[in-house]
């Protein structure tokens, strides 16, 4: 992991998970589960992109909101000048 939490991997996109191939083998697993498998966890991964994306959004505009906020509390140059 990068210091920030990251991995040095780029994220994963639902499509790479649902187009993953595996070599077969002699007892291997059942190609039909794992396709199953690996669907159900790209739509997954595709709800949390989506949700995570929400949520950044909203923390950008609540943070936005808090700035305008605390700029218009504050008092102006004018104001401390004369006390």
């Amino acid at each position: 992991m990068v210091p920030d939490g990251r991995t040095a991997y780029p994220p994963l996109r639902p499509w790479q998970v649902r187009e993953r191939c595996f070599s077969h083998r002699r007892q291997g697993l059942d190609p039909t589960e794992v396709n199953a498998f690996l669907h159900r966890v790209a739509a997954e991964l595709a709800v949390a992109q989506t949700a995570l994306a929400a949520v950044r959004e909203e923390n950008t505009r609540i943070k936005d909101a808090l700035r305008a906020w605390q700029s218009a509390q504050a008092p102006s140059a004018y104001e401390l000048a004369g006390r």
